[in-house]
C-alpha cells in the first residue's frame, strides 16, 4: 500500500474534521492516523461490467435504516446472506470510524402491487452504504443517474440521502455519474443545506473536459462545498483520480504510471455556522462565484491587488473560425496566435470571449471554443461550454483531442454569456496538476474566471455550464 498524509486548515476555522478516502482493499487505519470517515470507491467490491443475471450472487438486501437500526457485526444472524455487510460493520467498529462503502443491493418488490417492479420481482440497486463507528447503519443511497449499467435499477424516486456525524455534523451521499446532475448532487446542496458530501465513483477520465479530479475540483469549487471523492483505481479502463476537496484546499492524487492505489488523508474545516465567515457566506450563496468573498491569491500567499485583465473582452475578428469535436460535441473554435490577444468563439446565443497572454512554446497549438445545446453521447443534457484547451497536435482538426501535458504558460480572462447560474470552472495544468482561478463569478450578463501566473503549461481551462431544465425537454 502507498499511504499519503496532508493536514489542510483554513485560518479561522473553529473545529477540523480527519478524513481519508482510498483503495477498497485498505481494511485499517493505523490509529495515530486519526482519521473520522473513510470513503471507498464505486465497484470496488464487486468490479464492473455485469448482466442483471451474473451480478445476482453478489447482492445483499441493505436495510433501511430510517426502519431499522442494525451492526452486522454485533448481531451477524439478524438478516441471511450478509457476509459483505458484517465485514463493512466490523470494519468500522475495529477501527472507530464512520465508513462509506459502495455495493450491489437487493430490494424485493411485488409486481401486483408496485408497477415499477421489475418482472423478475426484484429491485438490483447500485448503493452507497454509511456505517457509523460503531458498526451501525446509519444511511443507504441508491445511484439515481445509471451510467450504461444494465445490472441495476434506477430507484422509483430520486433519494436525498445525508447522515449526522458527532465530529463534522451533516454529510450528503451521491455516486459518480450523479455529480452531472441537479437530482441528486445539486439538490442536496441548494435545498438540503448540506455543505459535505461522500462521493464513491468509478470515473472515466474524459480530456479535455471531464478529468476525475479535475470536474471533482469544480464540483466543489462551484458549490462551495467539501467532497470526499474516491475514485475506482483500474489504469486500463482510465479510472483515476481521487480527492478531498474543499473550497479552498486539495489533497488529491492522479496516477497513470501503475497500479498503485493511495489513501489520501487530510484534516480540513467544518463548513457549517461554527466555522469561519467566509465558509457561511459559502453556504449561503453556491454556485455565485467566490469573487467578491474571500482573498485571491495569485501564488504562495501573494494577494492579488486587481484583476489582471480588468476590461471586458469585445469581439474579435473570427475569420480564422473552425469547427471540432471535442467530448462528442460539435464546438466552434477560434484559434490563439501571438504571444497576446483578444478572441471571440460563439455556438448560436453562447459567446465565449478571451484575453490572454502566453509565453512561447513552439508547436503547441491552442484554440477557444464555445459549445451550446444538448450533450447525447454517453448521457443526455444540456451544455454551455467556453473552454480554453491545448489541441494535442499541430492541425485545427486536433482540436479537442486528449492530451495531459503543456508548456505553454498563459495568462487569461475567459467570459461567456451564459444563461444557467450552474457553472464549473476549472484550471488544468501540465501532468494533471489543478490550478485555482484567480478570480472567478457572475459578471453582467454571463460568468467570468481569470488566472495568472501560472506555475506550469496549460493543458484546461474551462467554464462548464450545465442546463438542467434544458435535460427535461430533450
Amino acid at each position: 500500500m502507498v499511504s499519503g498524509c496532508s493536514k489542510l486548515q483554513k485560518p479561522g476555522a473553529q473545529r477540523n474534521a480527519a478524513v481519508a478516502v482510498g483503495r477498497m482493499w485498505v481494511t485499517w487505519l493505523f490509529p495515530f492516523q486519526g482519521a473520522q470517515i473513510i470513503v471507498f470507491p464505486e465497484d470496488a467490491i464487486h468490479g464492473f461490467n455485469y448482466t442483471r443475471e451474473s451480478i445476482s450472487g453478489y447482492l445483499e438486501t441493505v436495510p433501511d435504516p430510517a426502519a431499522v437500526s442494525w451492526s452486522p457485526c454485533s448481531e451477524p444472524d439478524r438478516f441471511p446472506d450478509t457476509e459483505v455487510l458484517h465485514r463493512l460493520s466490523c470494519m468500522a467498529l475495529k477501527n472507530a470510524l464512520y465508513l462509506v462503502a459502495n455495493m450491489p443491493d437487493r430490494q424485493d418488490c411485488d409486481c401486483r402491487l408496485d408497477p415499477r417492479c421489475p418482472p423478475d420481482g426484484r429491485y438490483q440497486f447500485n448503493t452507497d452504504v454509511v456505517f457509523s463507528a460503531n458498526g451501525t447503519i446509519v444511511a443507504r443511497y441508491h445511484k439515481q443517474n445509471l451510467y450504461f449499467e444494465a445490472a441495476f435499477d434506477v430507484p422509483p424516486h430520486c433519494e436525498h440521502v445525508t447522515f449526522d456525524t458527532p465530529f463534522a455534523g451533516k454529510f450528503g451521499v451521491f455516486t459518480c455519474f450523479d455529480i452531472l446532475f441537479y437530482e441528486p448532487a445539486v439538490s442536496l446542496v441548494e435545498k438540503w443545506g448540506v455543505r459535505q458530501l461522500v462521493y464513491p465513483t468509478a470515473w472515466m477520465n474524459q480530456l479535455p473536459l471531464l478529468a476525475a479530479v479535475q470536474f471533482q475540483r469544480a464540483f466543489s469549487f462551484a458549490a462551495g462545498v467539501t467532497l470526499l471523492a474516491a475514485n475506482v483505481r483500474a489504469g486500463g479502463l482510465g479510472m483515476t483520480g481521487s480527492g478531498i476537496f474543499t473550497p479552498w484546499h486539495t489533497v488529491y492524487q492522479h496516477n497513470t504510471e501503475n497500479e498503485e492505489g493511495q489513501l489520501l488523508l487530510a484534516t480540513i474545516p467544518i463548513l457549517d455556522t461554527e466555522t469561519s465567515r467566509t465558509s457561511q457566506e459559502w453556504a449561503r450563496e453556491p454556485f455565485s462565484g467566490n469573487s467578491h468573498l474571500e482573498p485571491q491569491f495569485c501564488g504562495g500567499t501573494q494577494v492579488c491587488e486587481q484583476d489582471p485583465f480588468p476590461i471586458t473582452p469585445t469581439s474579435a475578428n473570427c475569420s480564422s473560425t473552425f469547427h471540432s469535436v471535442m467530448m462528442y460535441d460539435n464546438f466552434t473554435l477560434v484559434p490563439l496566435e501571438g504571444s497576446e490577444g483578444n478572441l471571440t468563439a460563439c455556438d448560436g446565443l453562447l459567446c465565449c470571449h478571451l484575453l490572454f497572454r502566453r509565453s512561447a512554446a513552439p508547436g503547441e497549438l491552442y484554440a477557444l471554443g464555445a459549445f451550446r445545446g444538448l450533450h447525447i453521447i454517453h448521457g443526455t443534457y444540456a451544455l454551455e461550454v467556453c473552454a480554453l484547451v491545448r489541441c494535442p497536435g499541430p492541425t485545427f482538426t486536433s482540436c479537442g483531442g486528449e492530451i495531459d501535458h503543456a508548456n505553454t504558460r498563459m495568462d487569461f480572462r475567459l467570459w461567456g454569456n451564459f444563461t444557467t447560474r450552474y457553472v464549473f470552472p476549472s484550471v488544468l495544468g501540465s501532468g494533471m496538476q489543478l490550478e485555482r482561478p484567480d478570480r472567478h463569478g457572475p459578471e453582467g450578463a454571463g460568468f467570468f474566471m481569470s488566472k495568472a501566473g501560472m506555475a506550469r503549461g496549460l493543458v484546461t481551462a474551462c467554464l462548464y455550464g450545465r442546463v438542467y431544465h434544458k435535460d427535461r425537454e430533450a
